[in-house]
């Protein structure tokens, strides 16, 4: 593993441990020696992480639409900034760019681009890991609904354990880094 996307919050949250979070993620990244690959934003969680990850001397790569971008939301100091027509291409990069995928907390952007990319594992396009930092529970509600998924017969089993979760950060990386694909699962049951 040489890179990861983090897909999170361009908010920061009500609660000062989403960006503790996310300041922790972006300097345990550059600390591995891993470029971070992200959406390119100076706000939020998104800048936090990059601005951590950039002060602990890491490599950068952000990926922006040219309409994010003519909103004066790029960040200023990453050492690359990809500008793309539109989401569809910018989280194609990111599948492009990234060795794995780690989720940390945010809206339905950040919901969006993880279901984009294990939507592509299922449907055998994407053989990379994805971790979710499940920070104070945030995504007990969606791992609640993955075991509905489950247990109704709309995903099977299998197909969750593609998924890393873990409220510790560098517990998550520790994993992706050992990520081995695992045998294709038949997305129907």
């Amino acid at each position: 593993m040489k890179s990861v996307a983090v897909f999170c919050g361009s908010n920061t949250g009500q609660d000062a441990v989403y960006a503790q979070s996310a300041a922790h993620t972006g300097r345990l990244i550059a600390e591995r020696d891993l470029v971070l690959v992200y959406g390119g934003g100076h706000r939020g969680l998104m800048g936090i992480t990059a601005n951590a990850a950039l002060a602990a001397g890491g490599h950068v790569h952000g990926v922006i639409t040219e309409y994010l971008k003519s909103r004066e939301l790029q960040h200023p100091g990453i050492h690359k900034c990809e500008v793309v027509a539109d989401m569809s291409v910018r989280k194609h990069r990111f599948a492009e760019l990234a060795d794995a995928f780690l989720i940390l907390a945010g809206g339905i952007g950040t919901l969006e681009e993880m279901s984009d990319m294990w939507s592509r594992a299922q449907l055998g396009g994407l053989r990379k890991p994805i971790g979710i930092v499940n920070t104070r529970g945030f995504y007990d509600p969606l791992l609640a609904m993955v075991e509905r998924m489950i247990a109704d017969g709309f995903l099977p089993v299998g197909q969750k354990d593609w998924l890393v979760v873990d409220e510790d950060a560098g517990t998550v990386l520790d994993a992706l880094a050992r990520y081995a694909p695992a045998p294709p699962v038949s997305k129907w049951i």
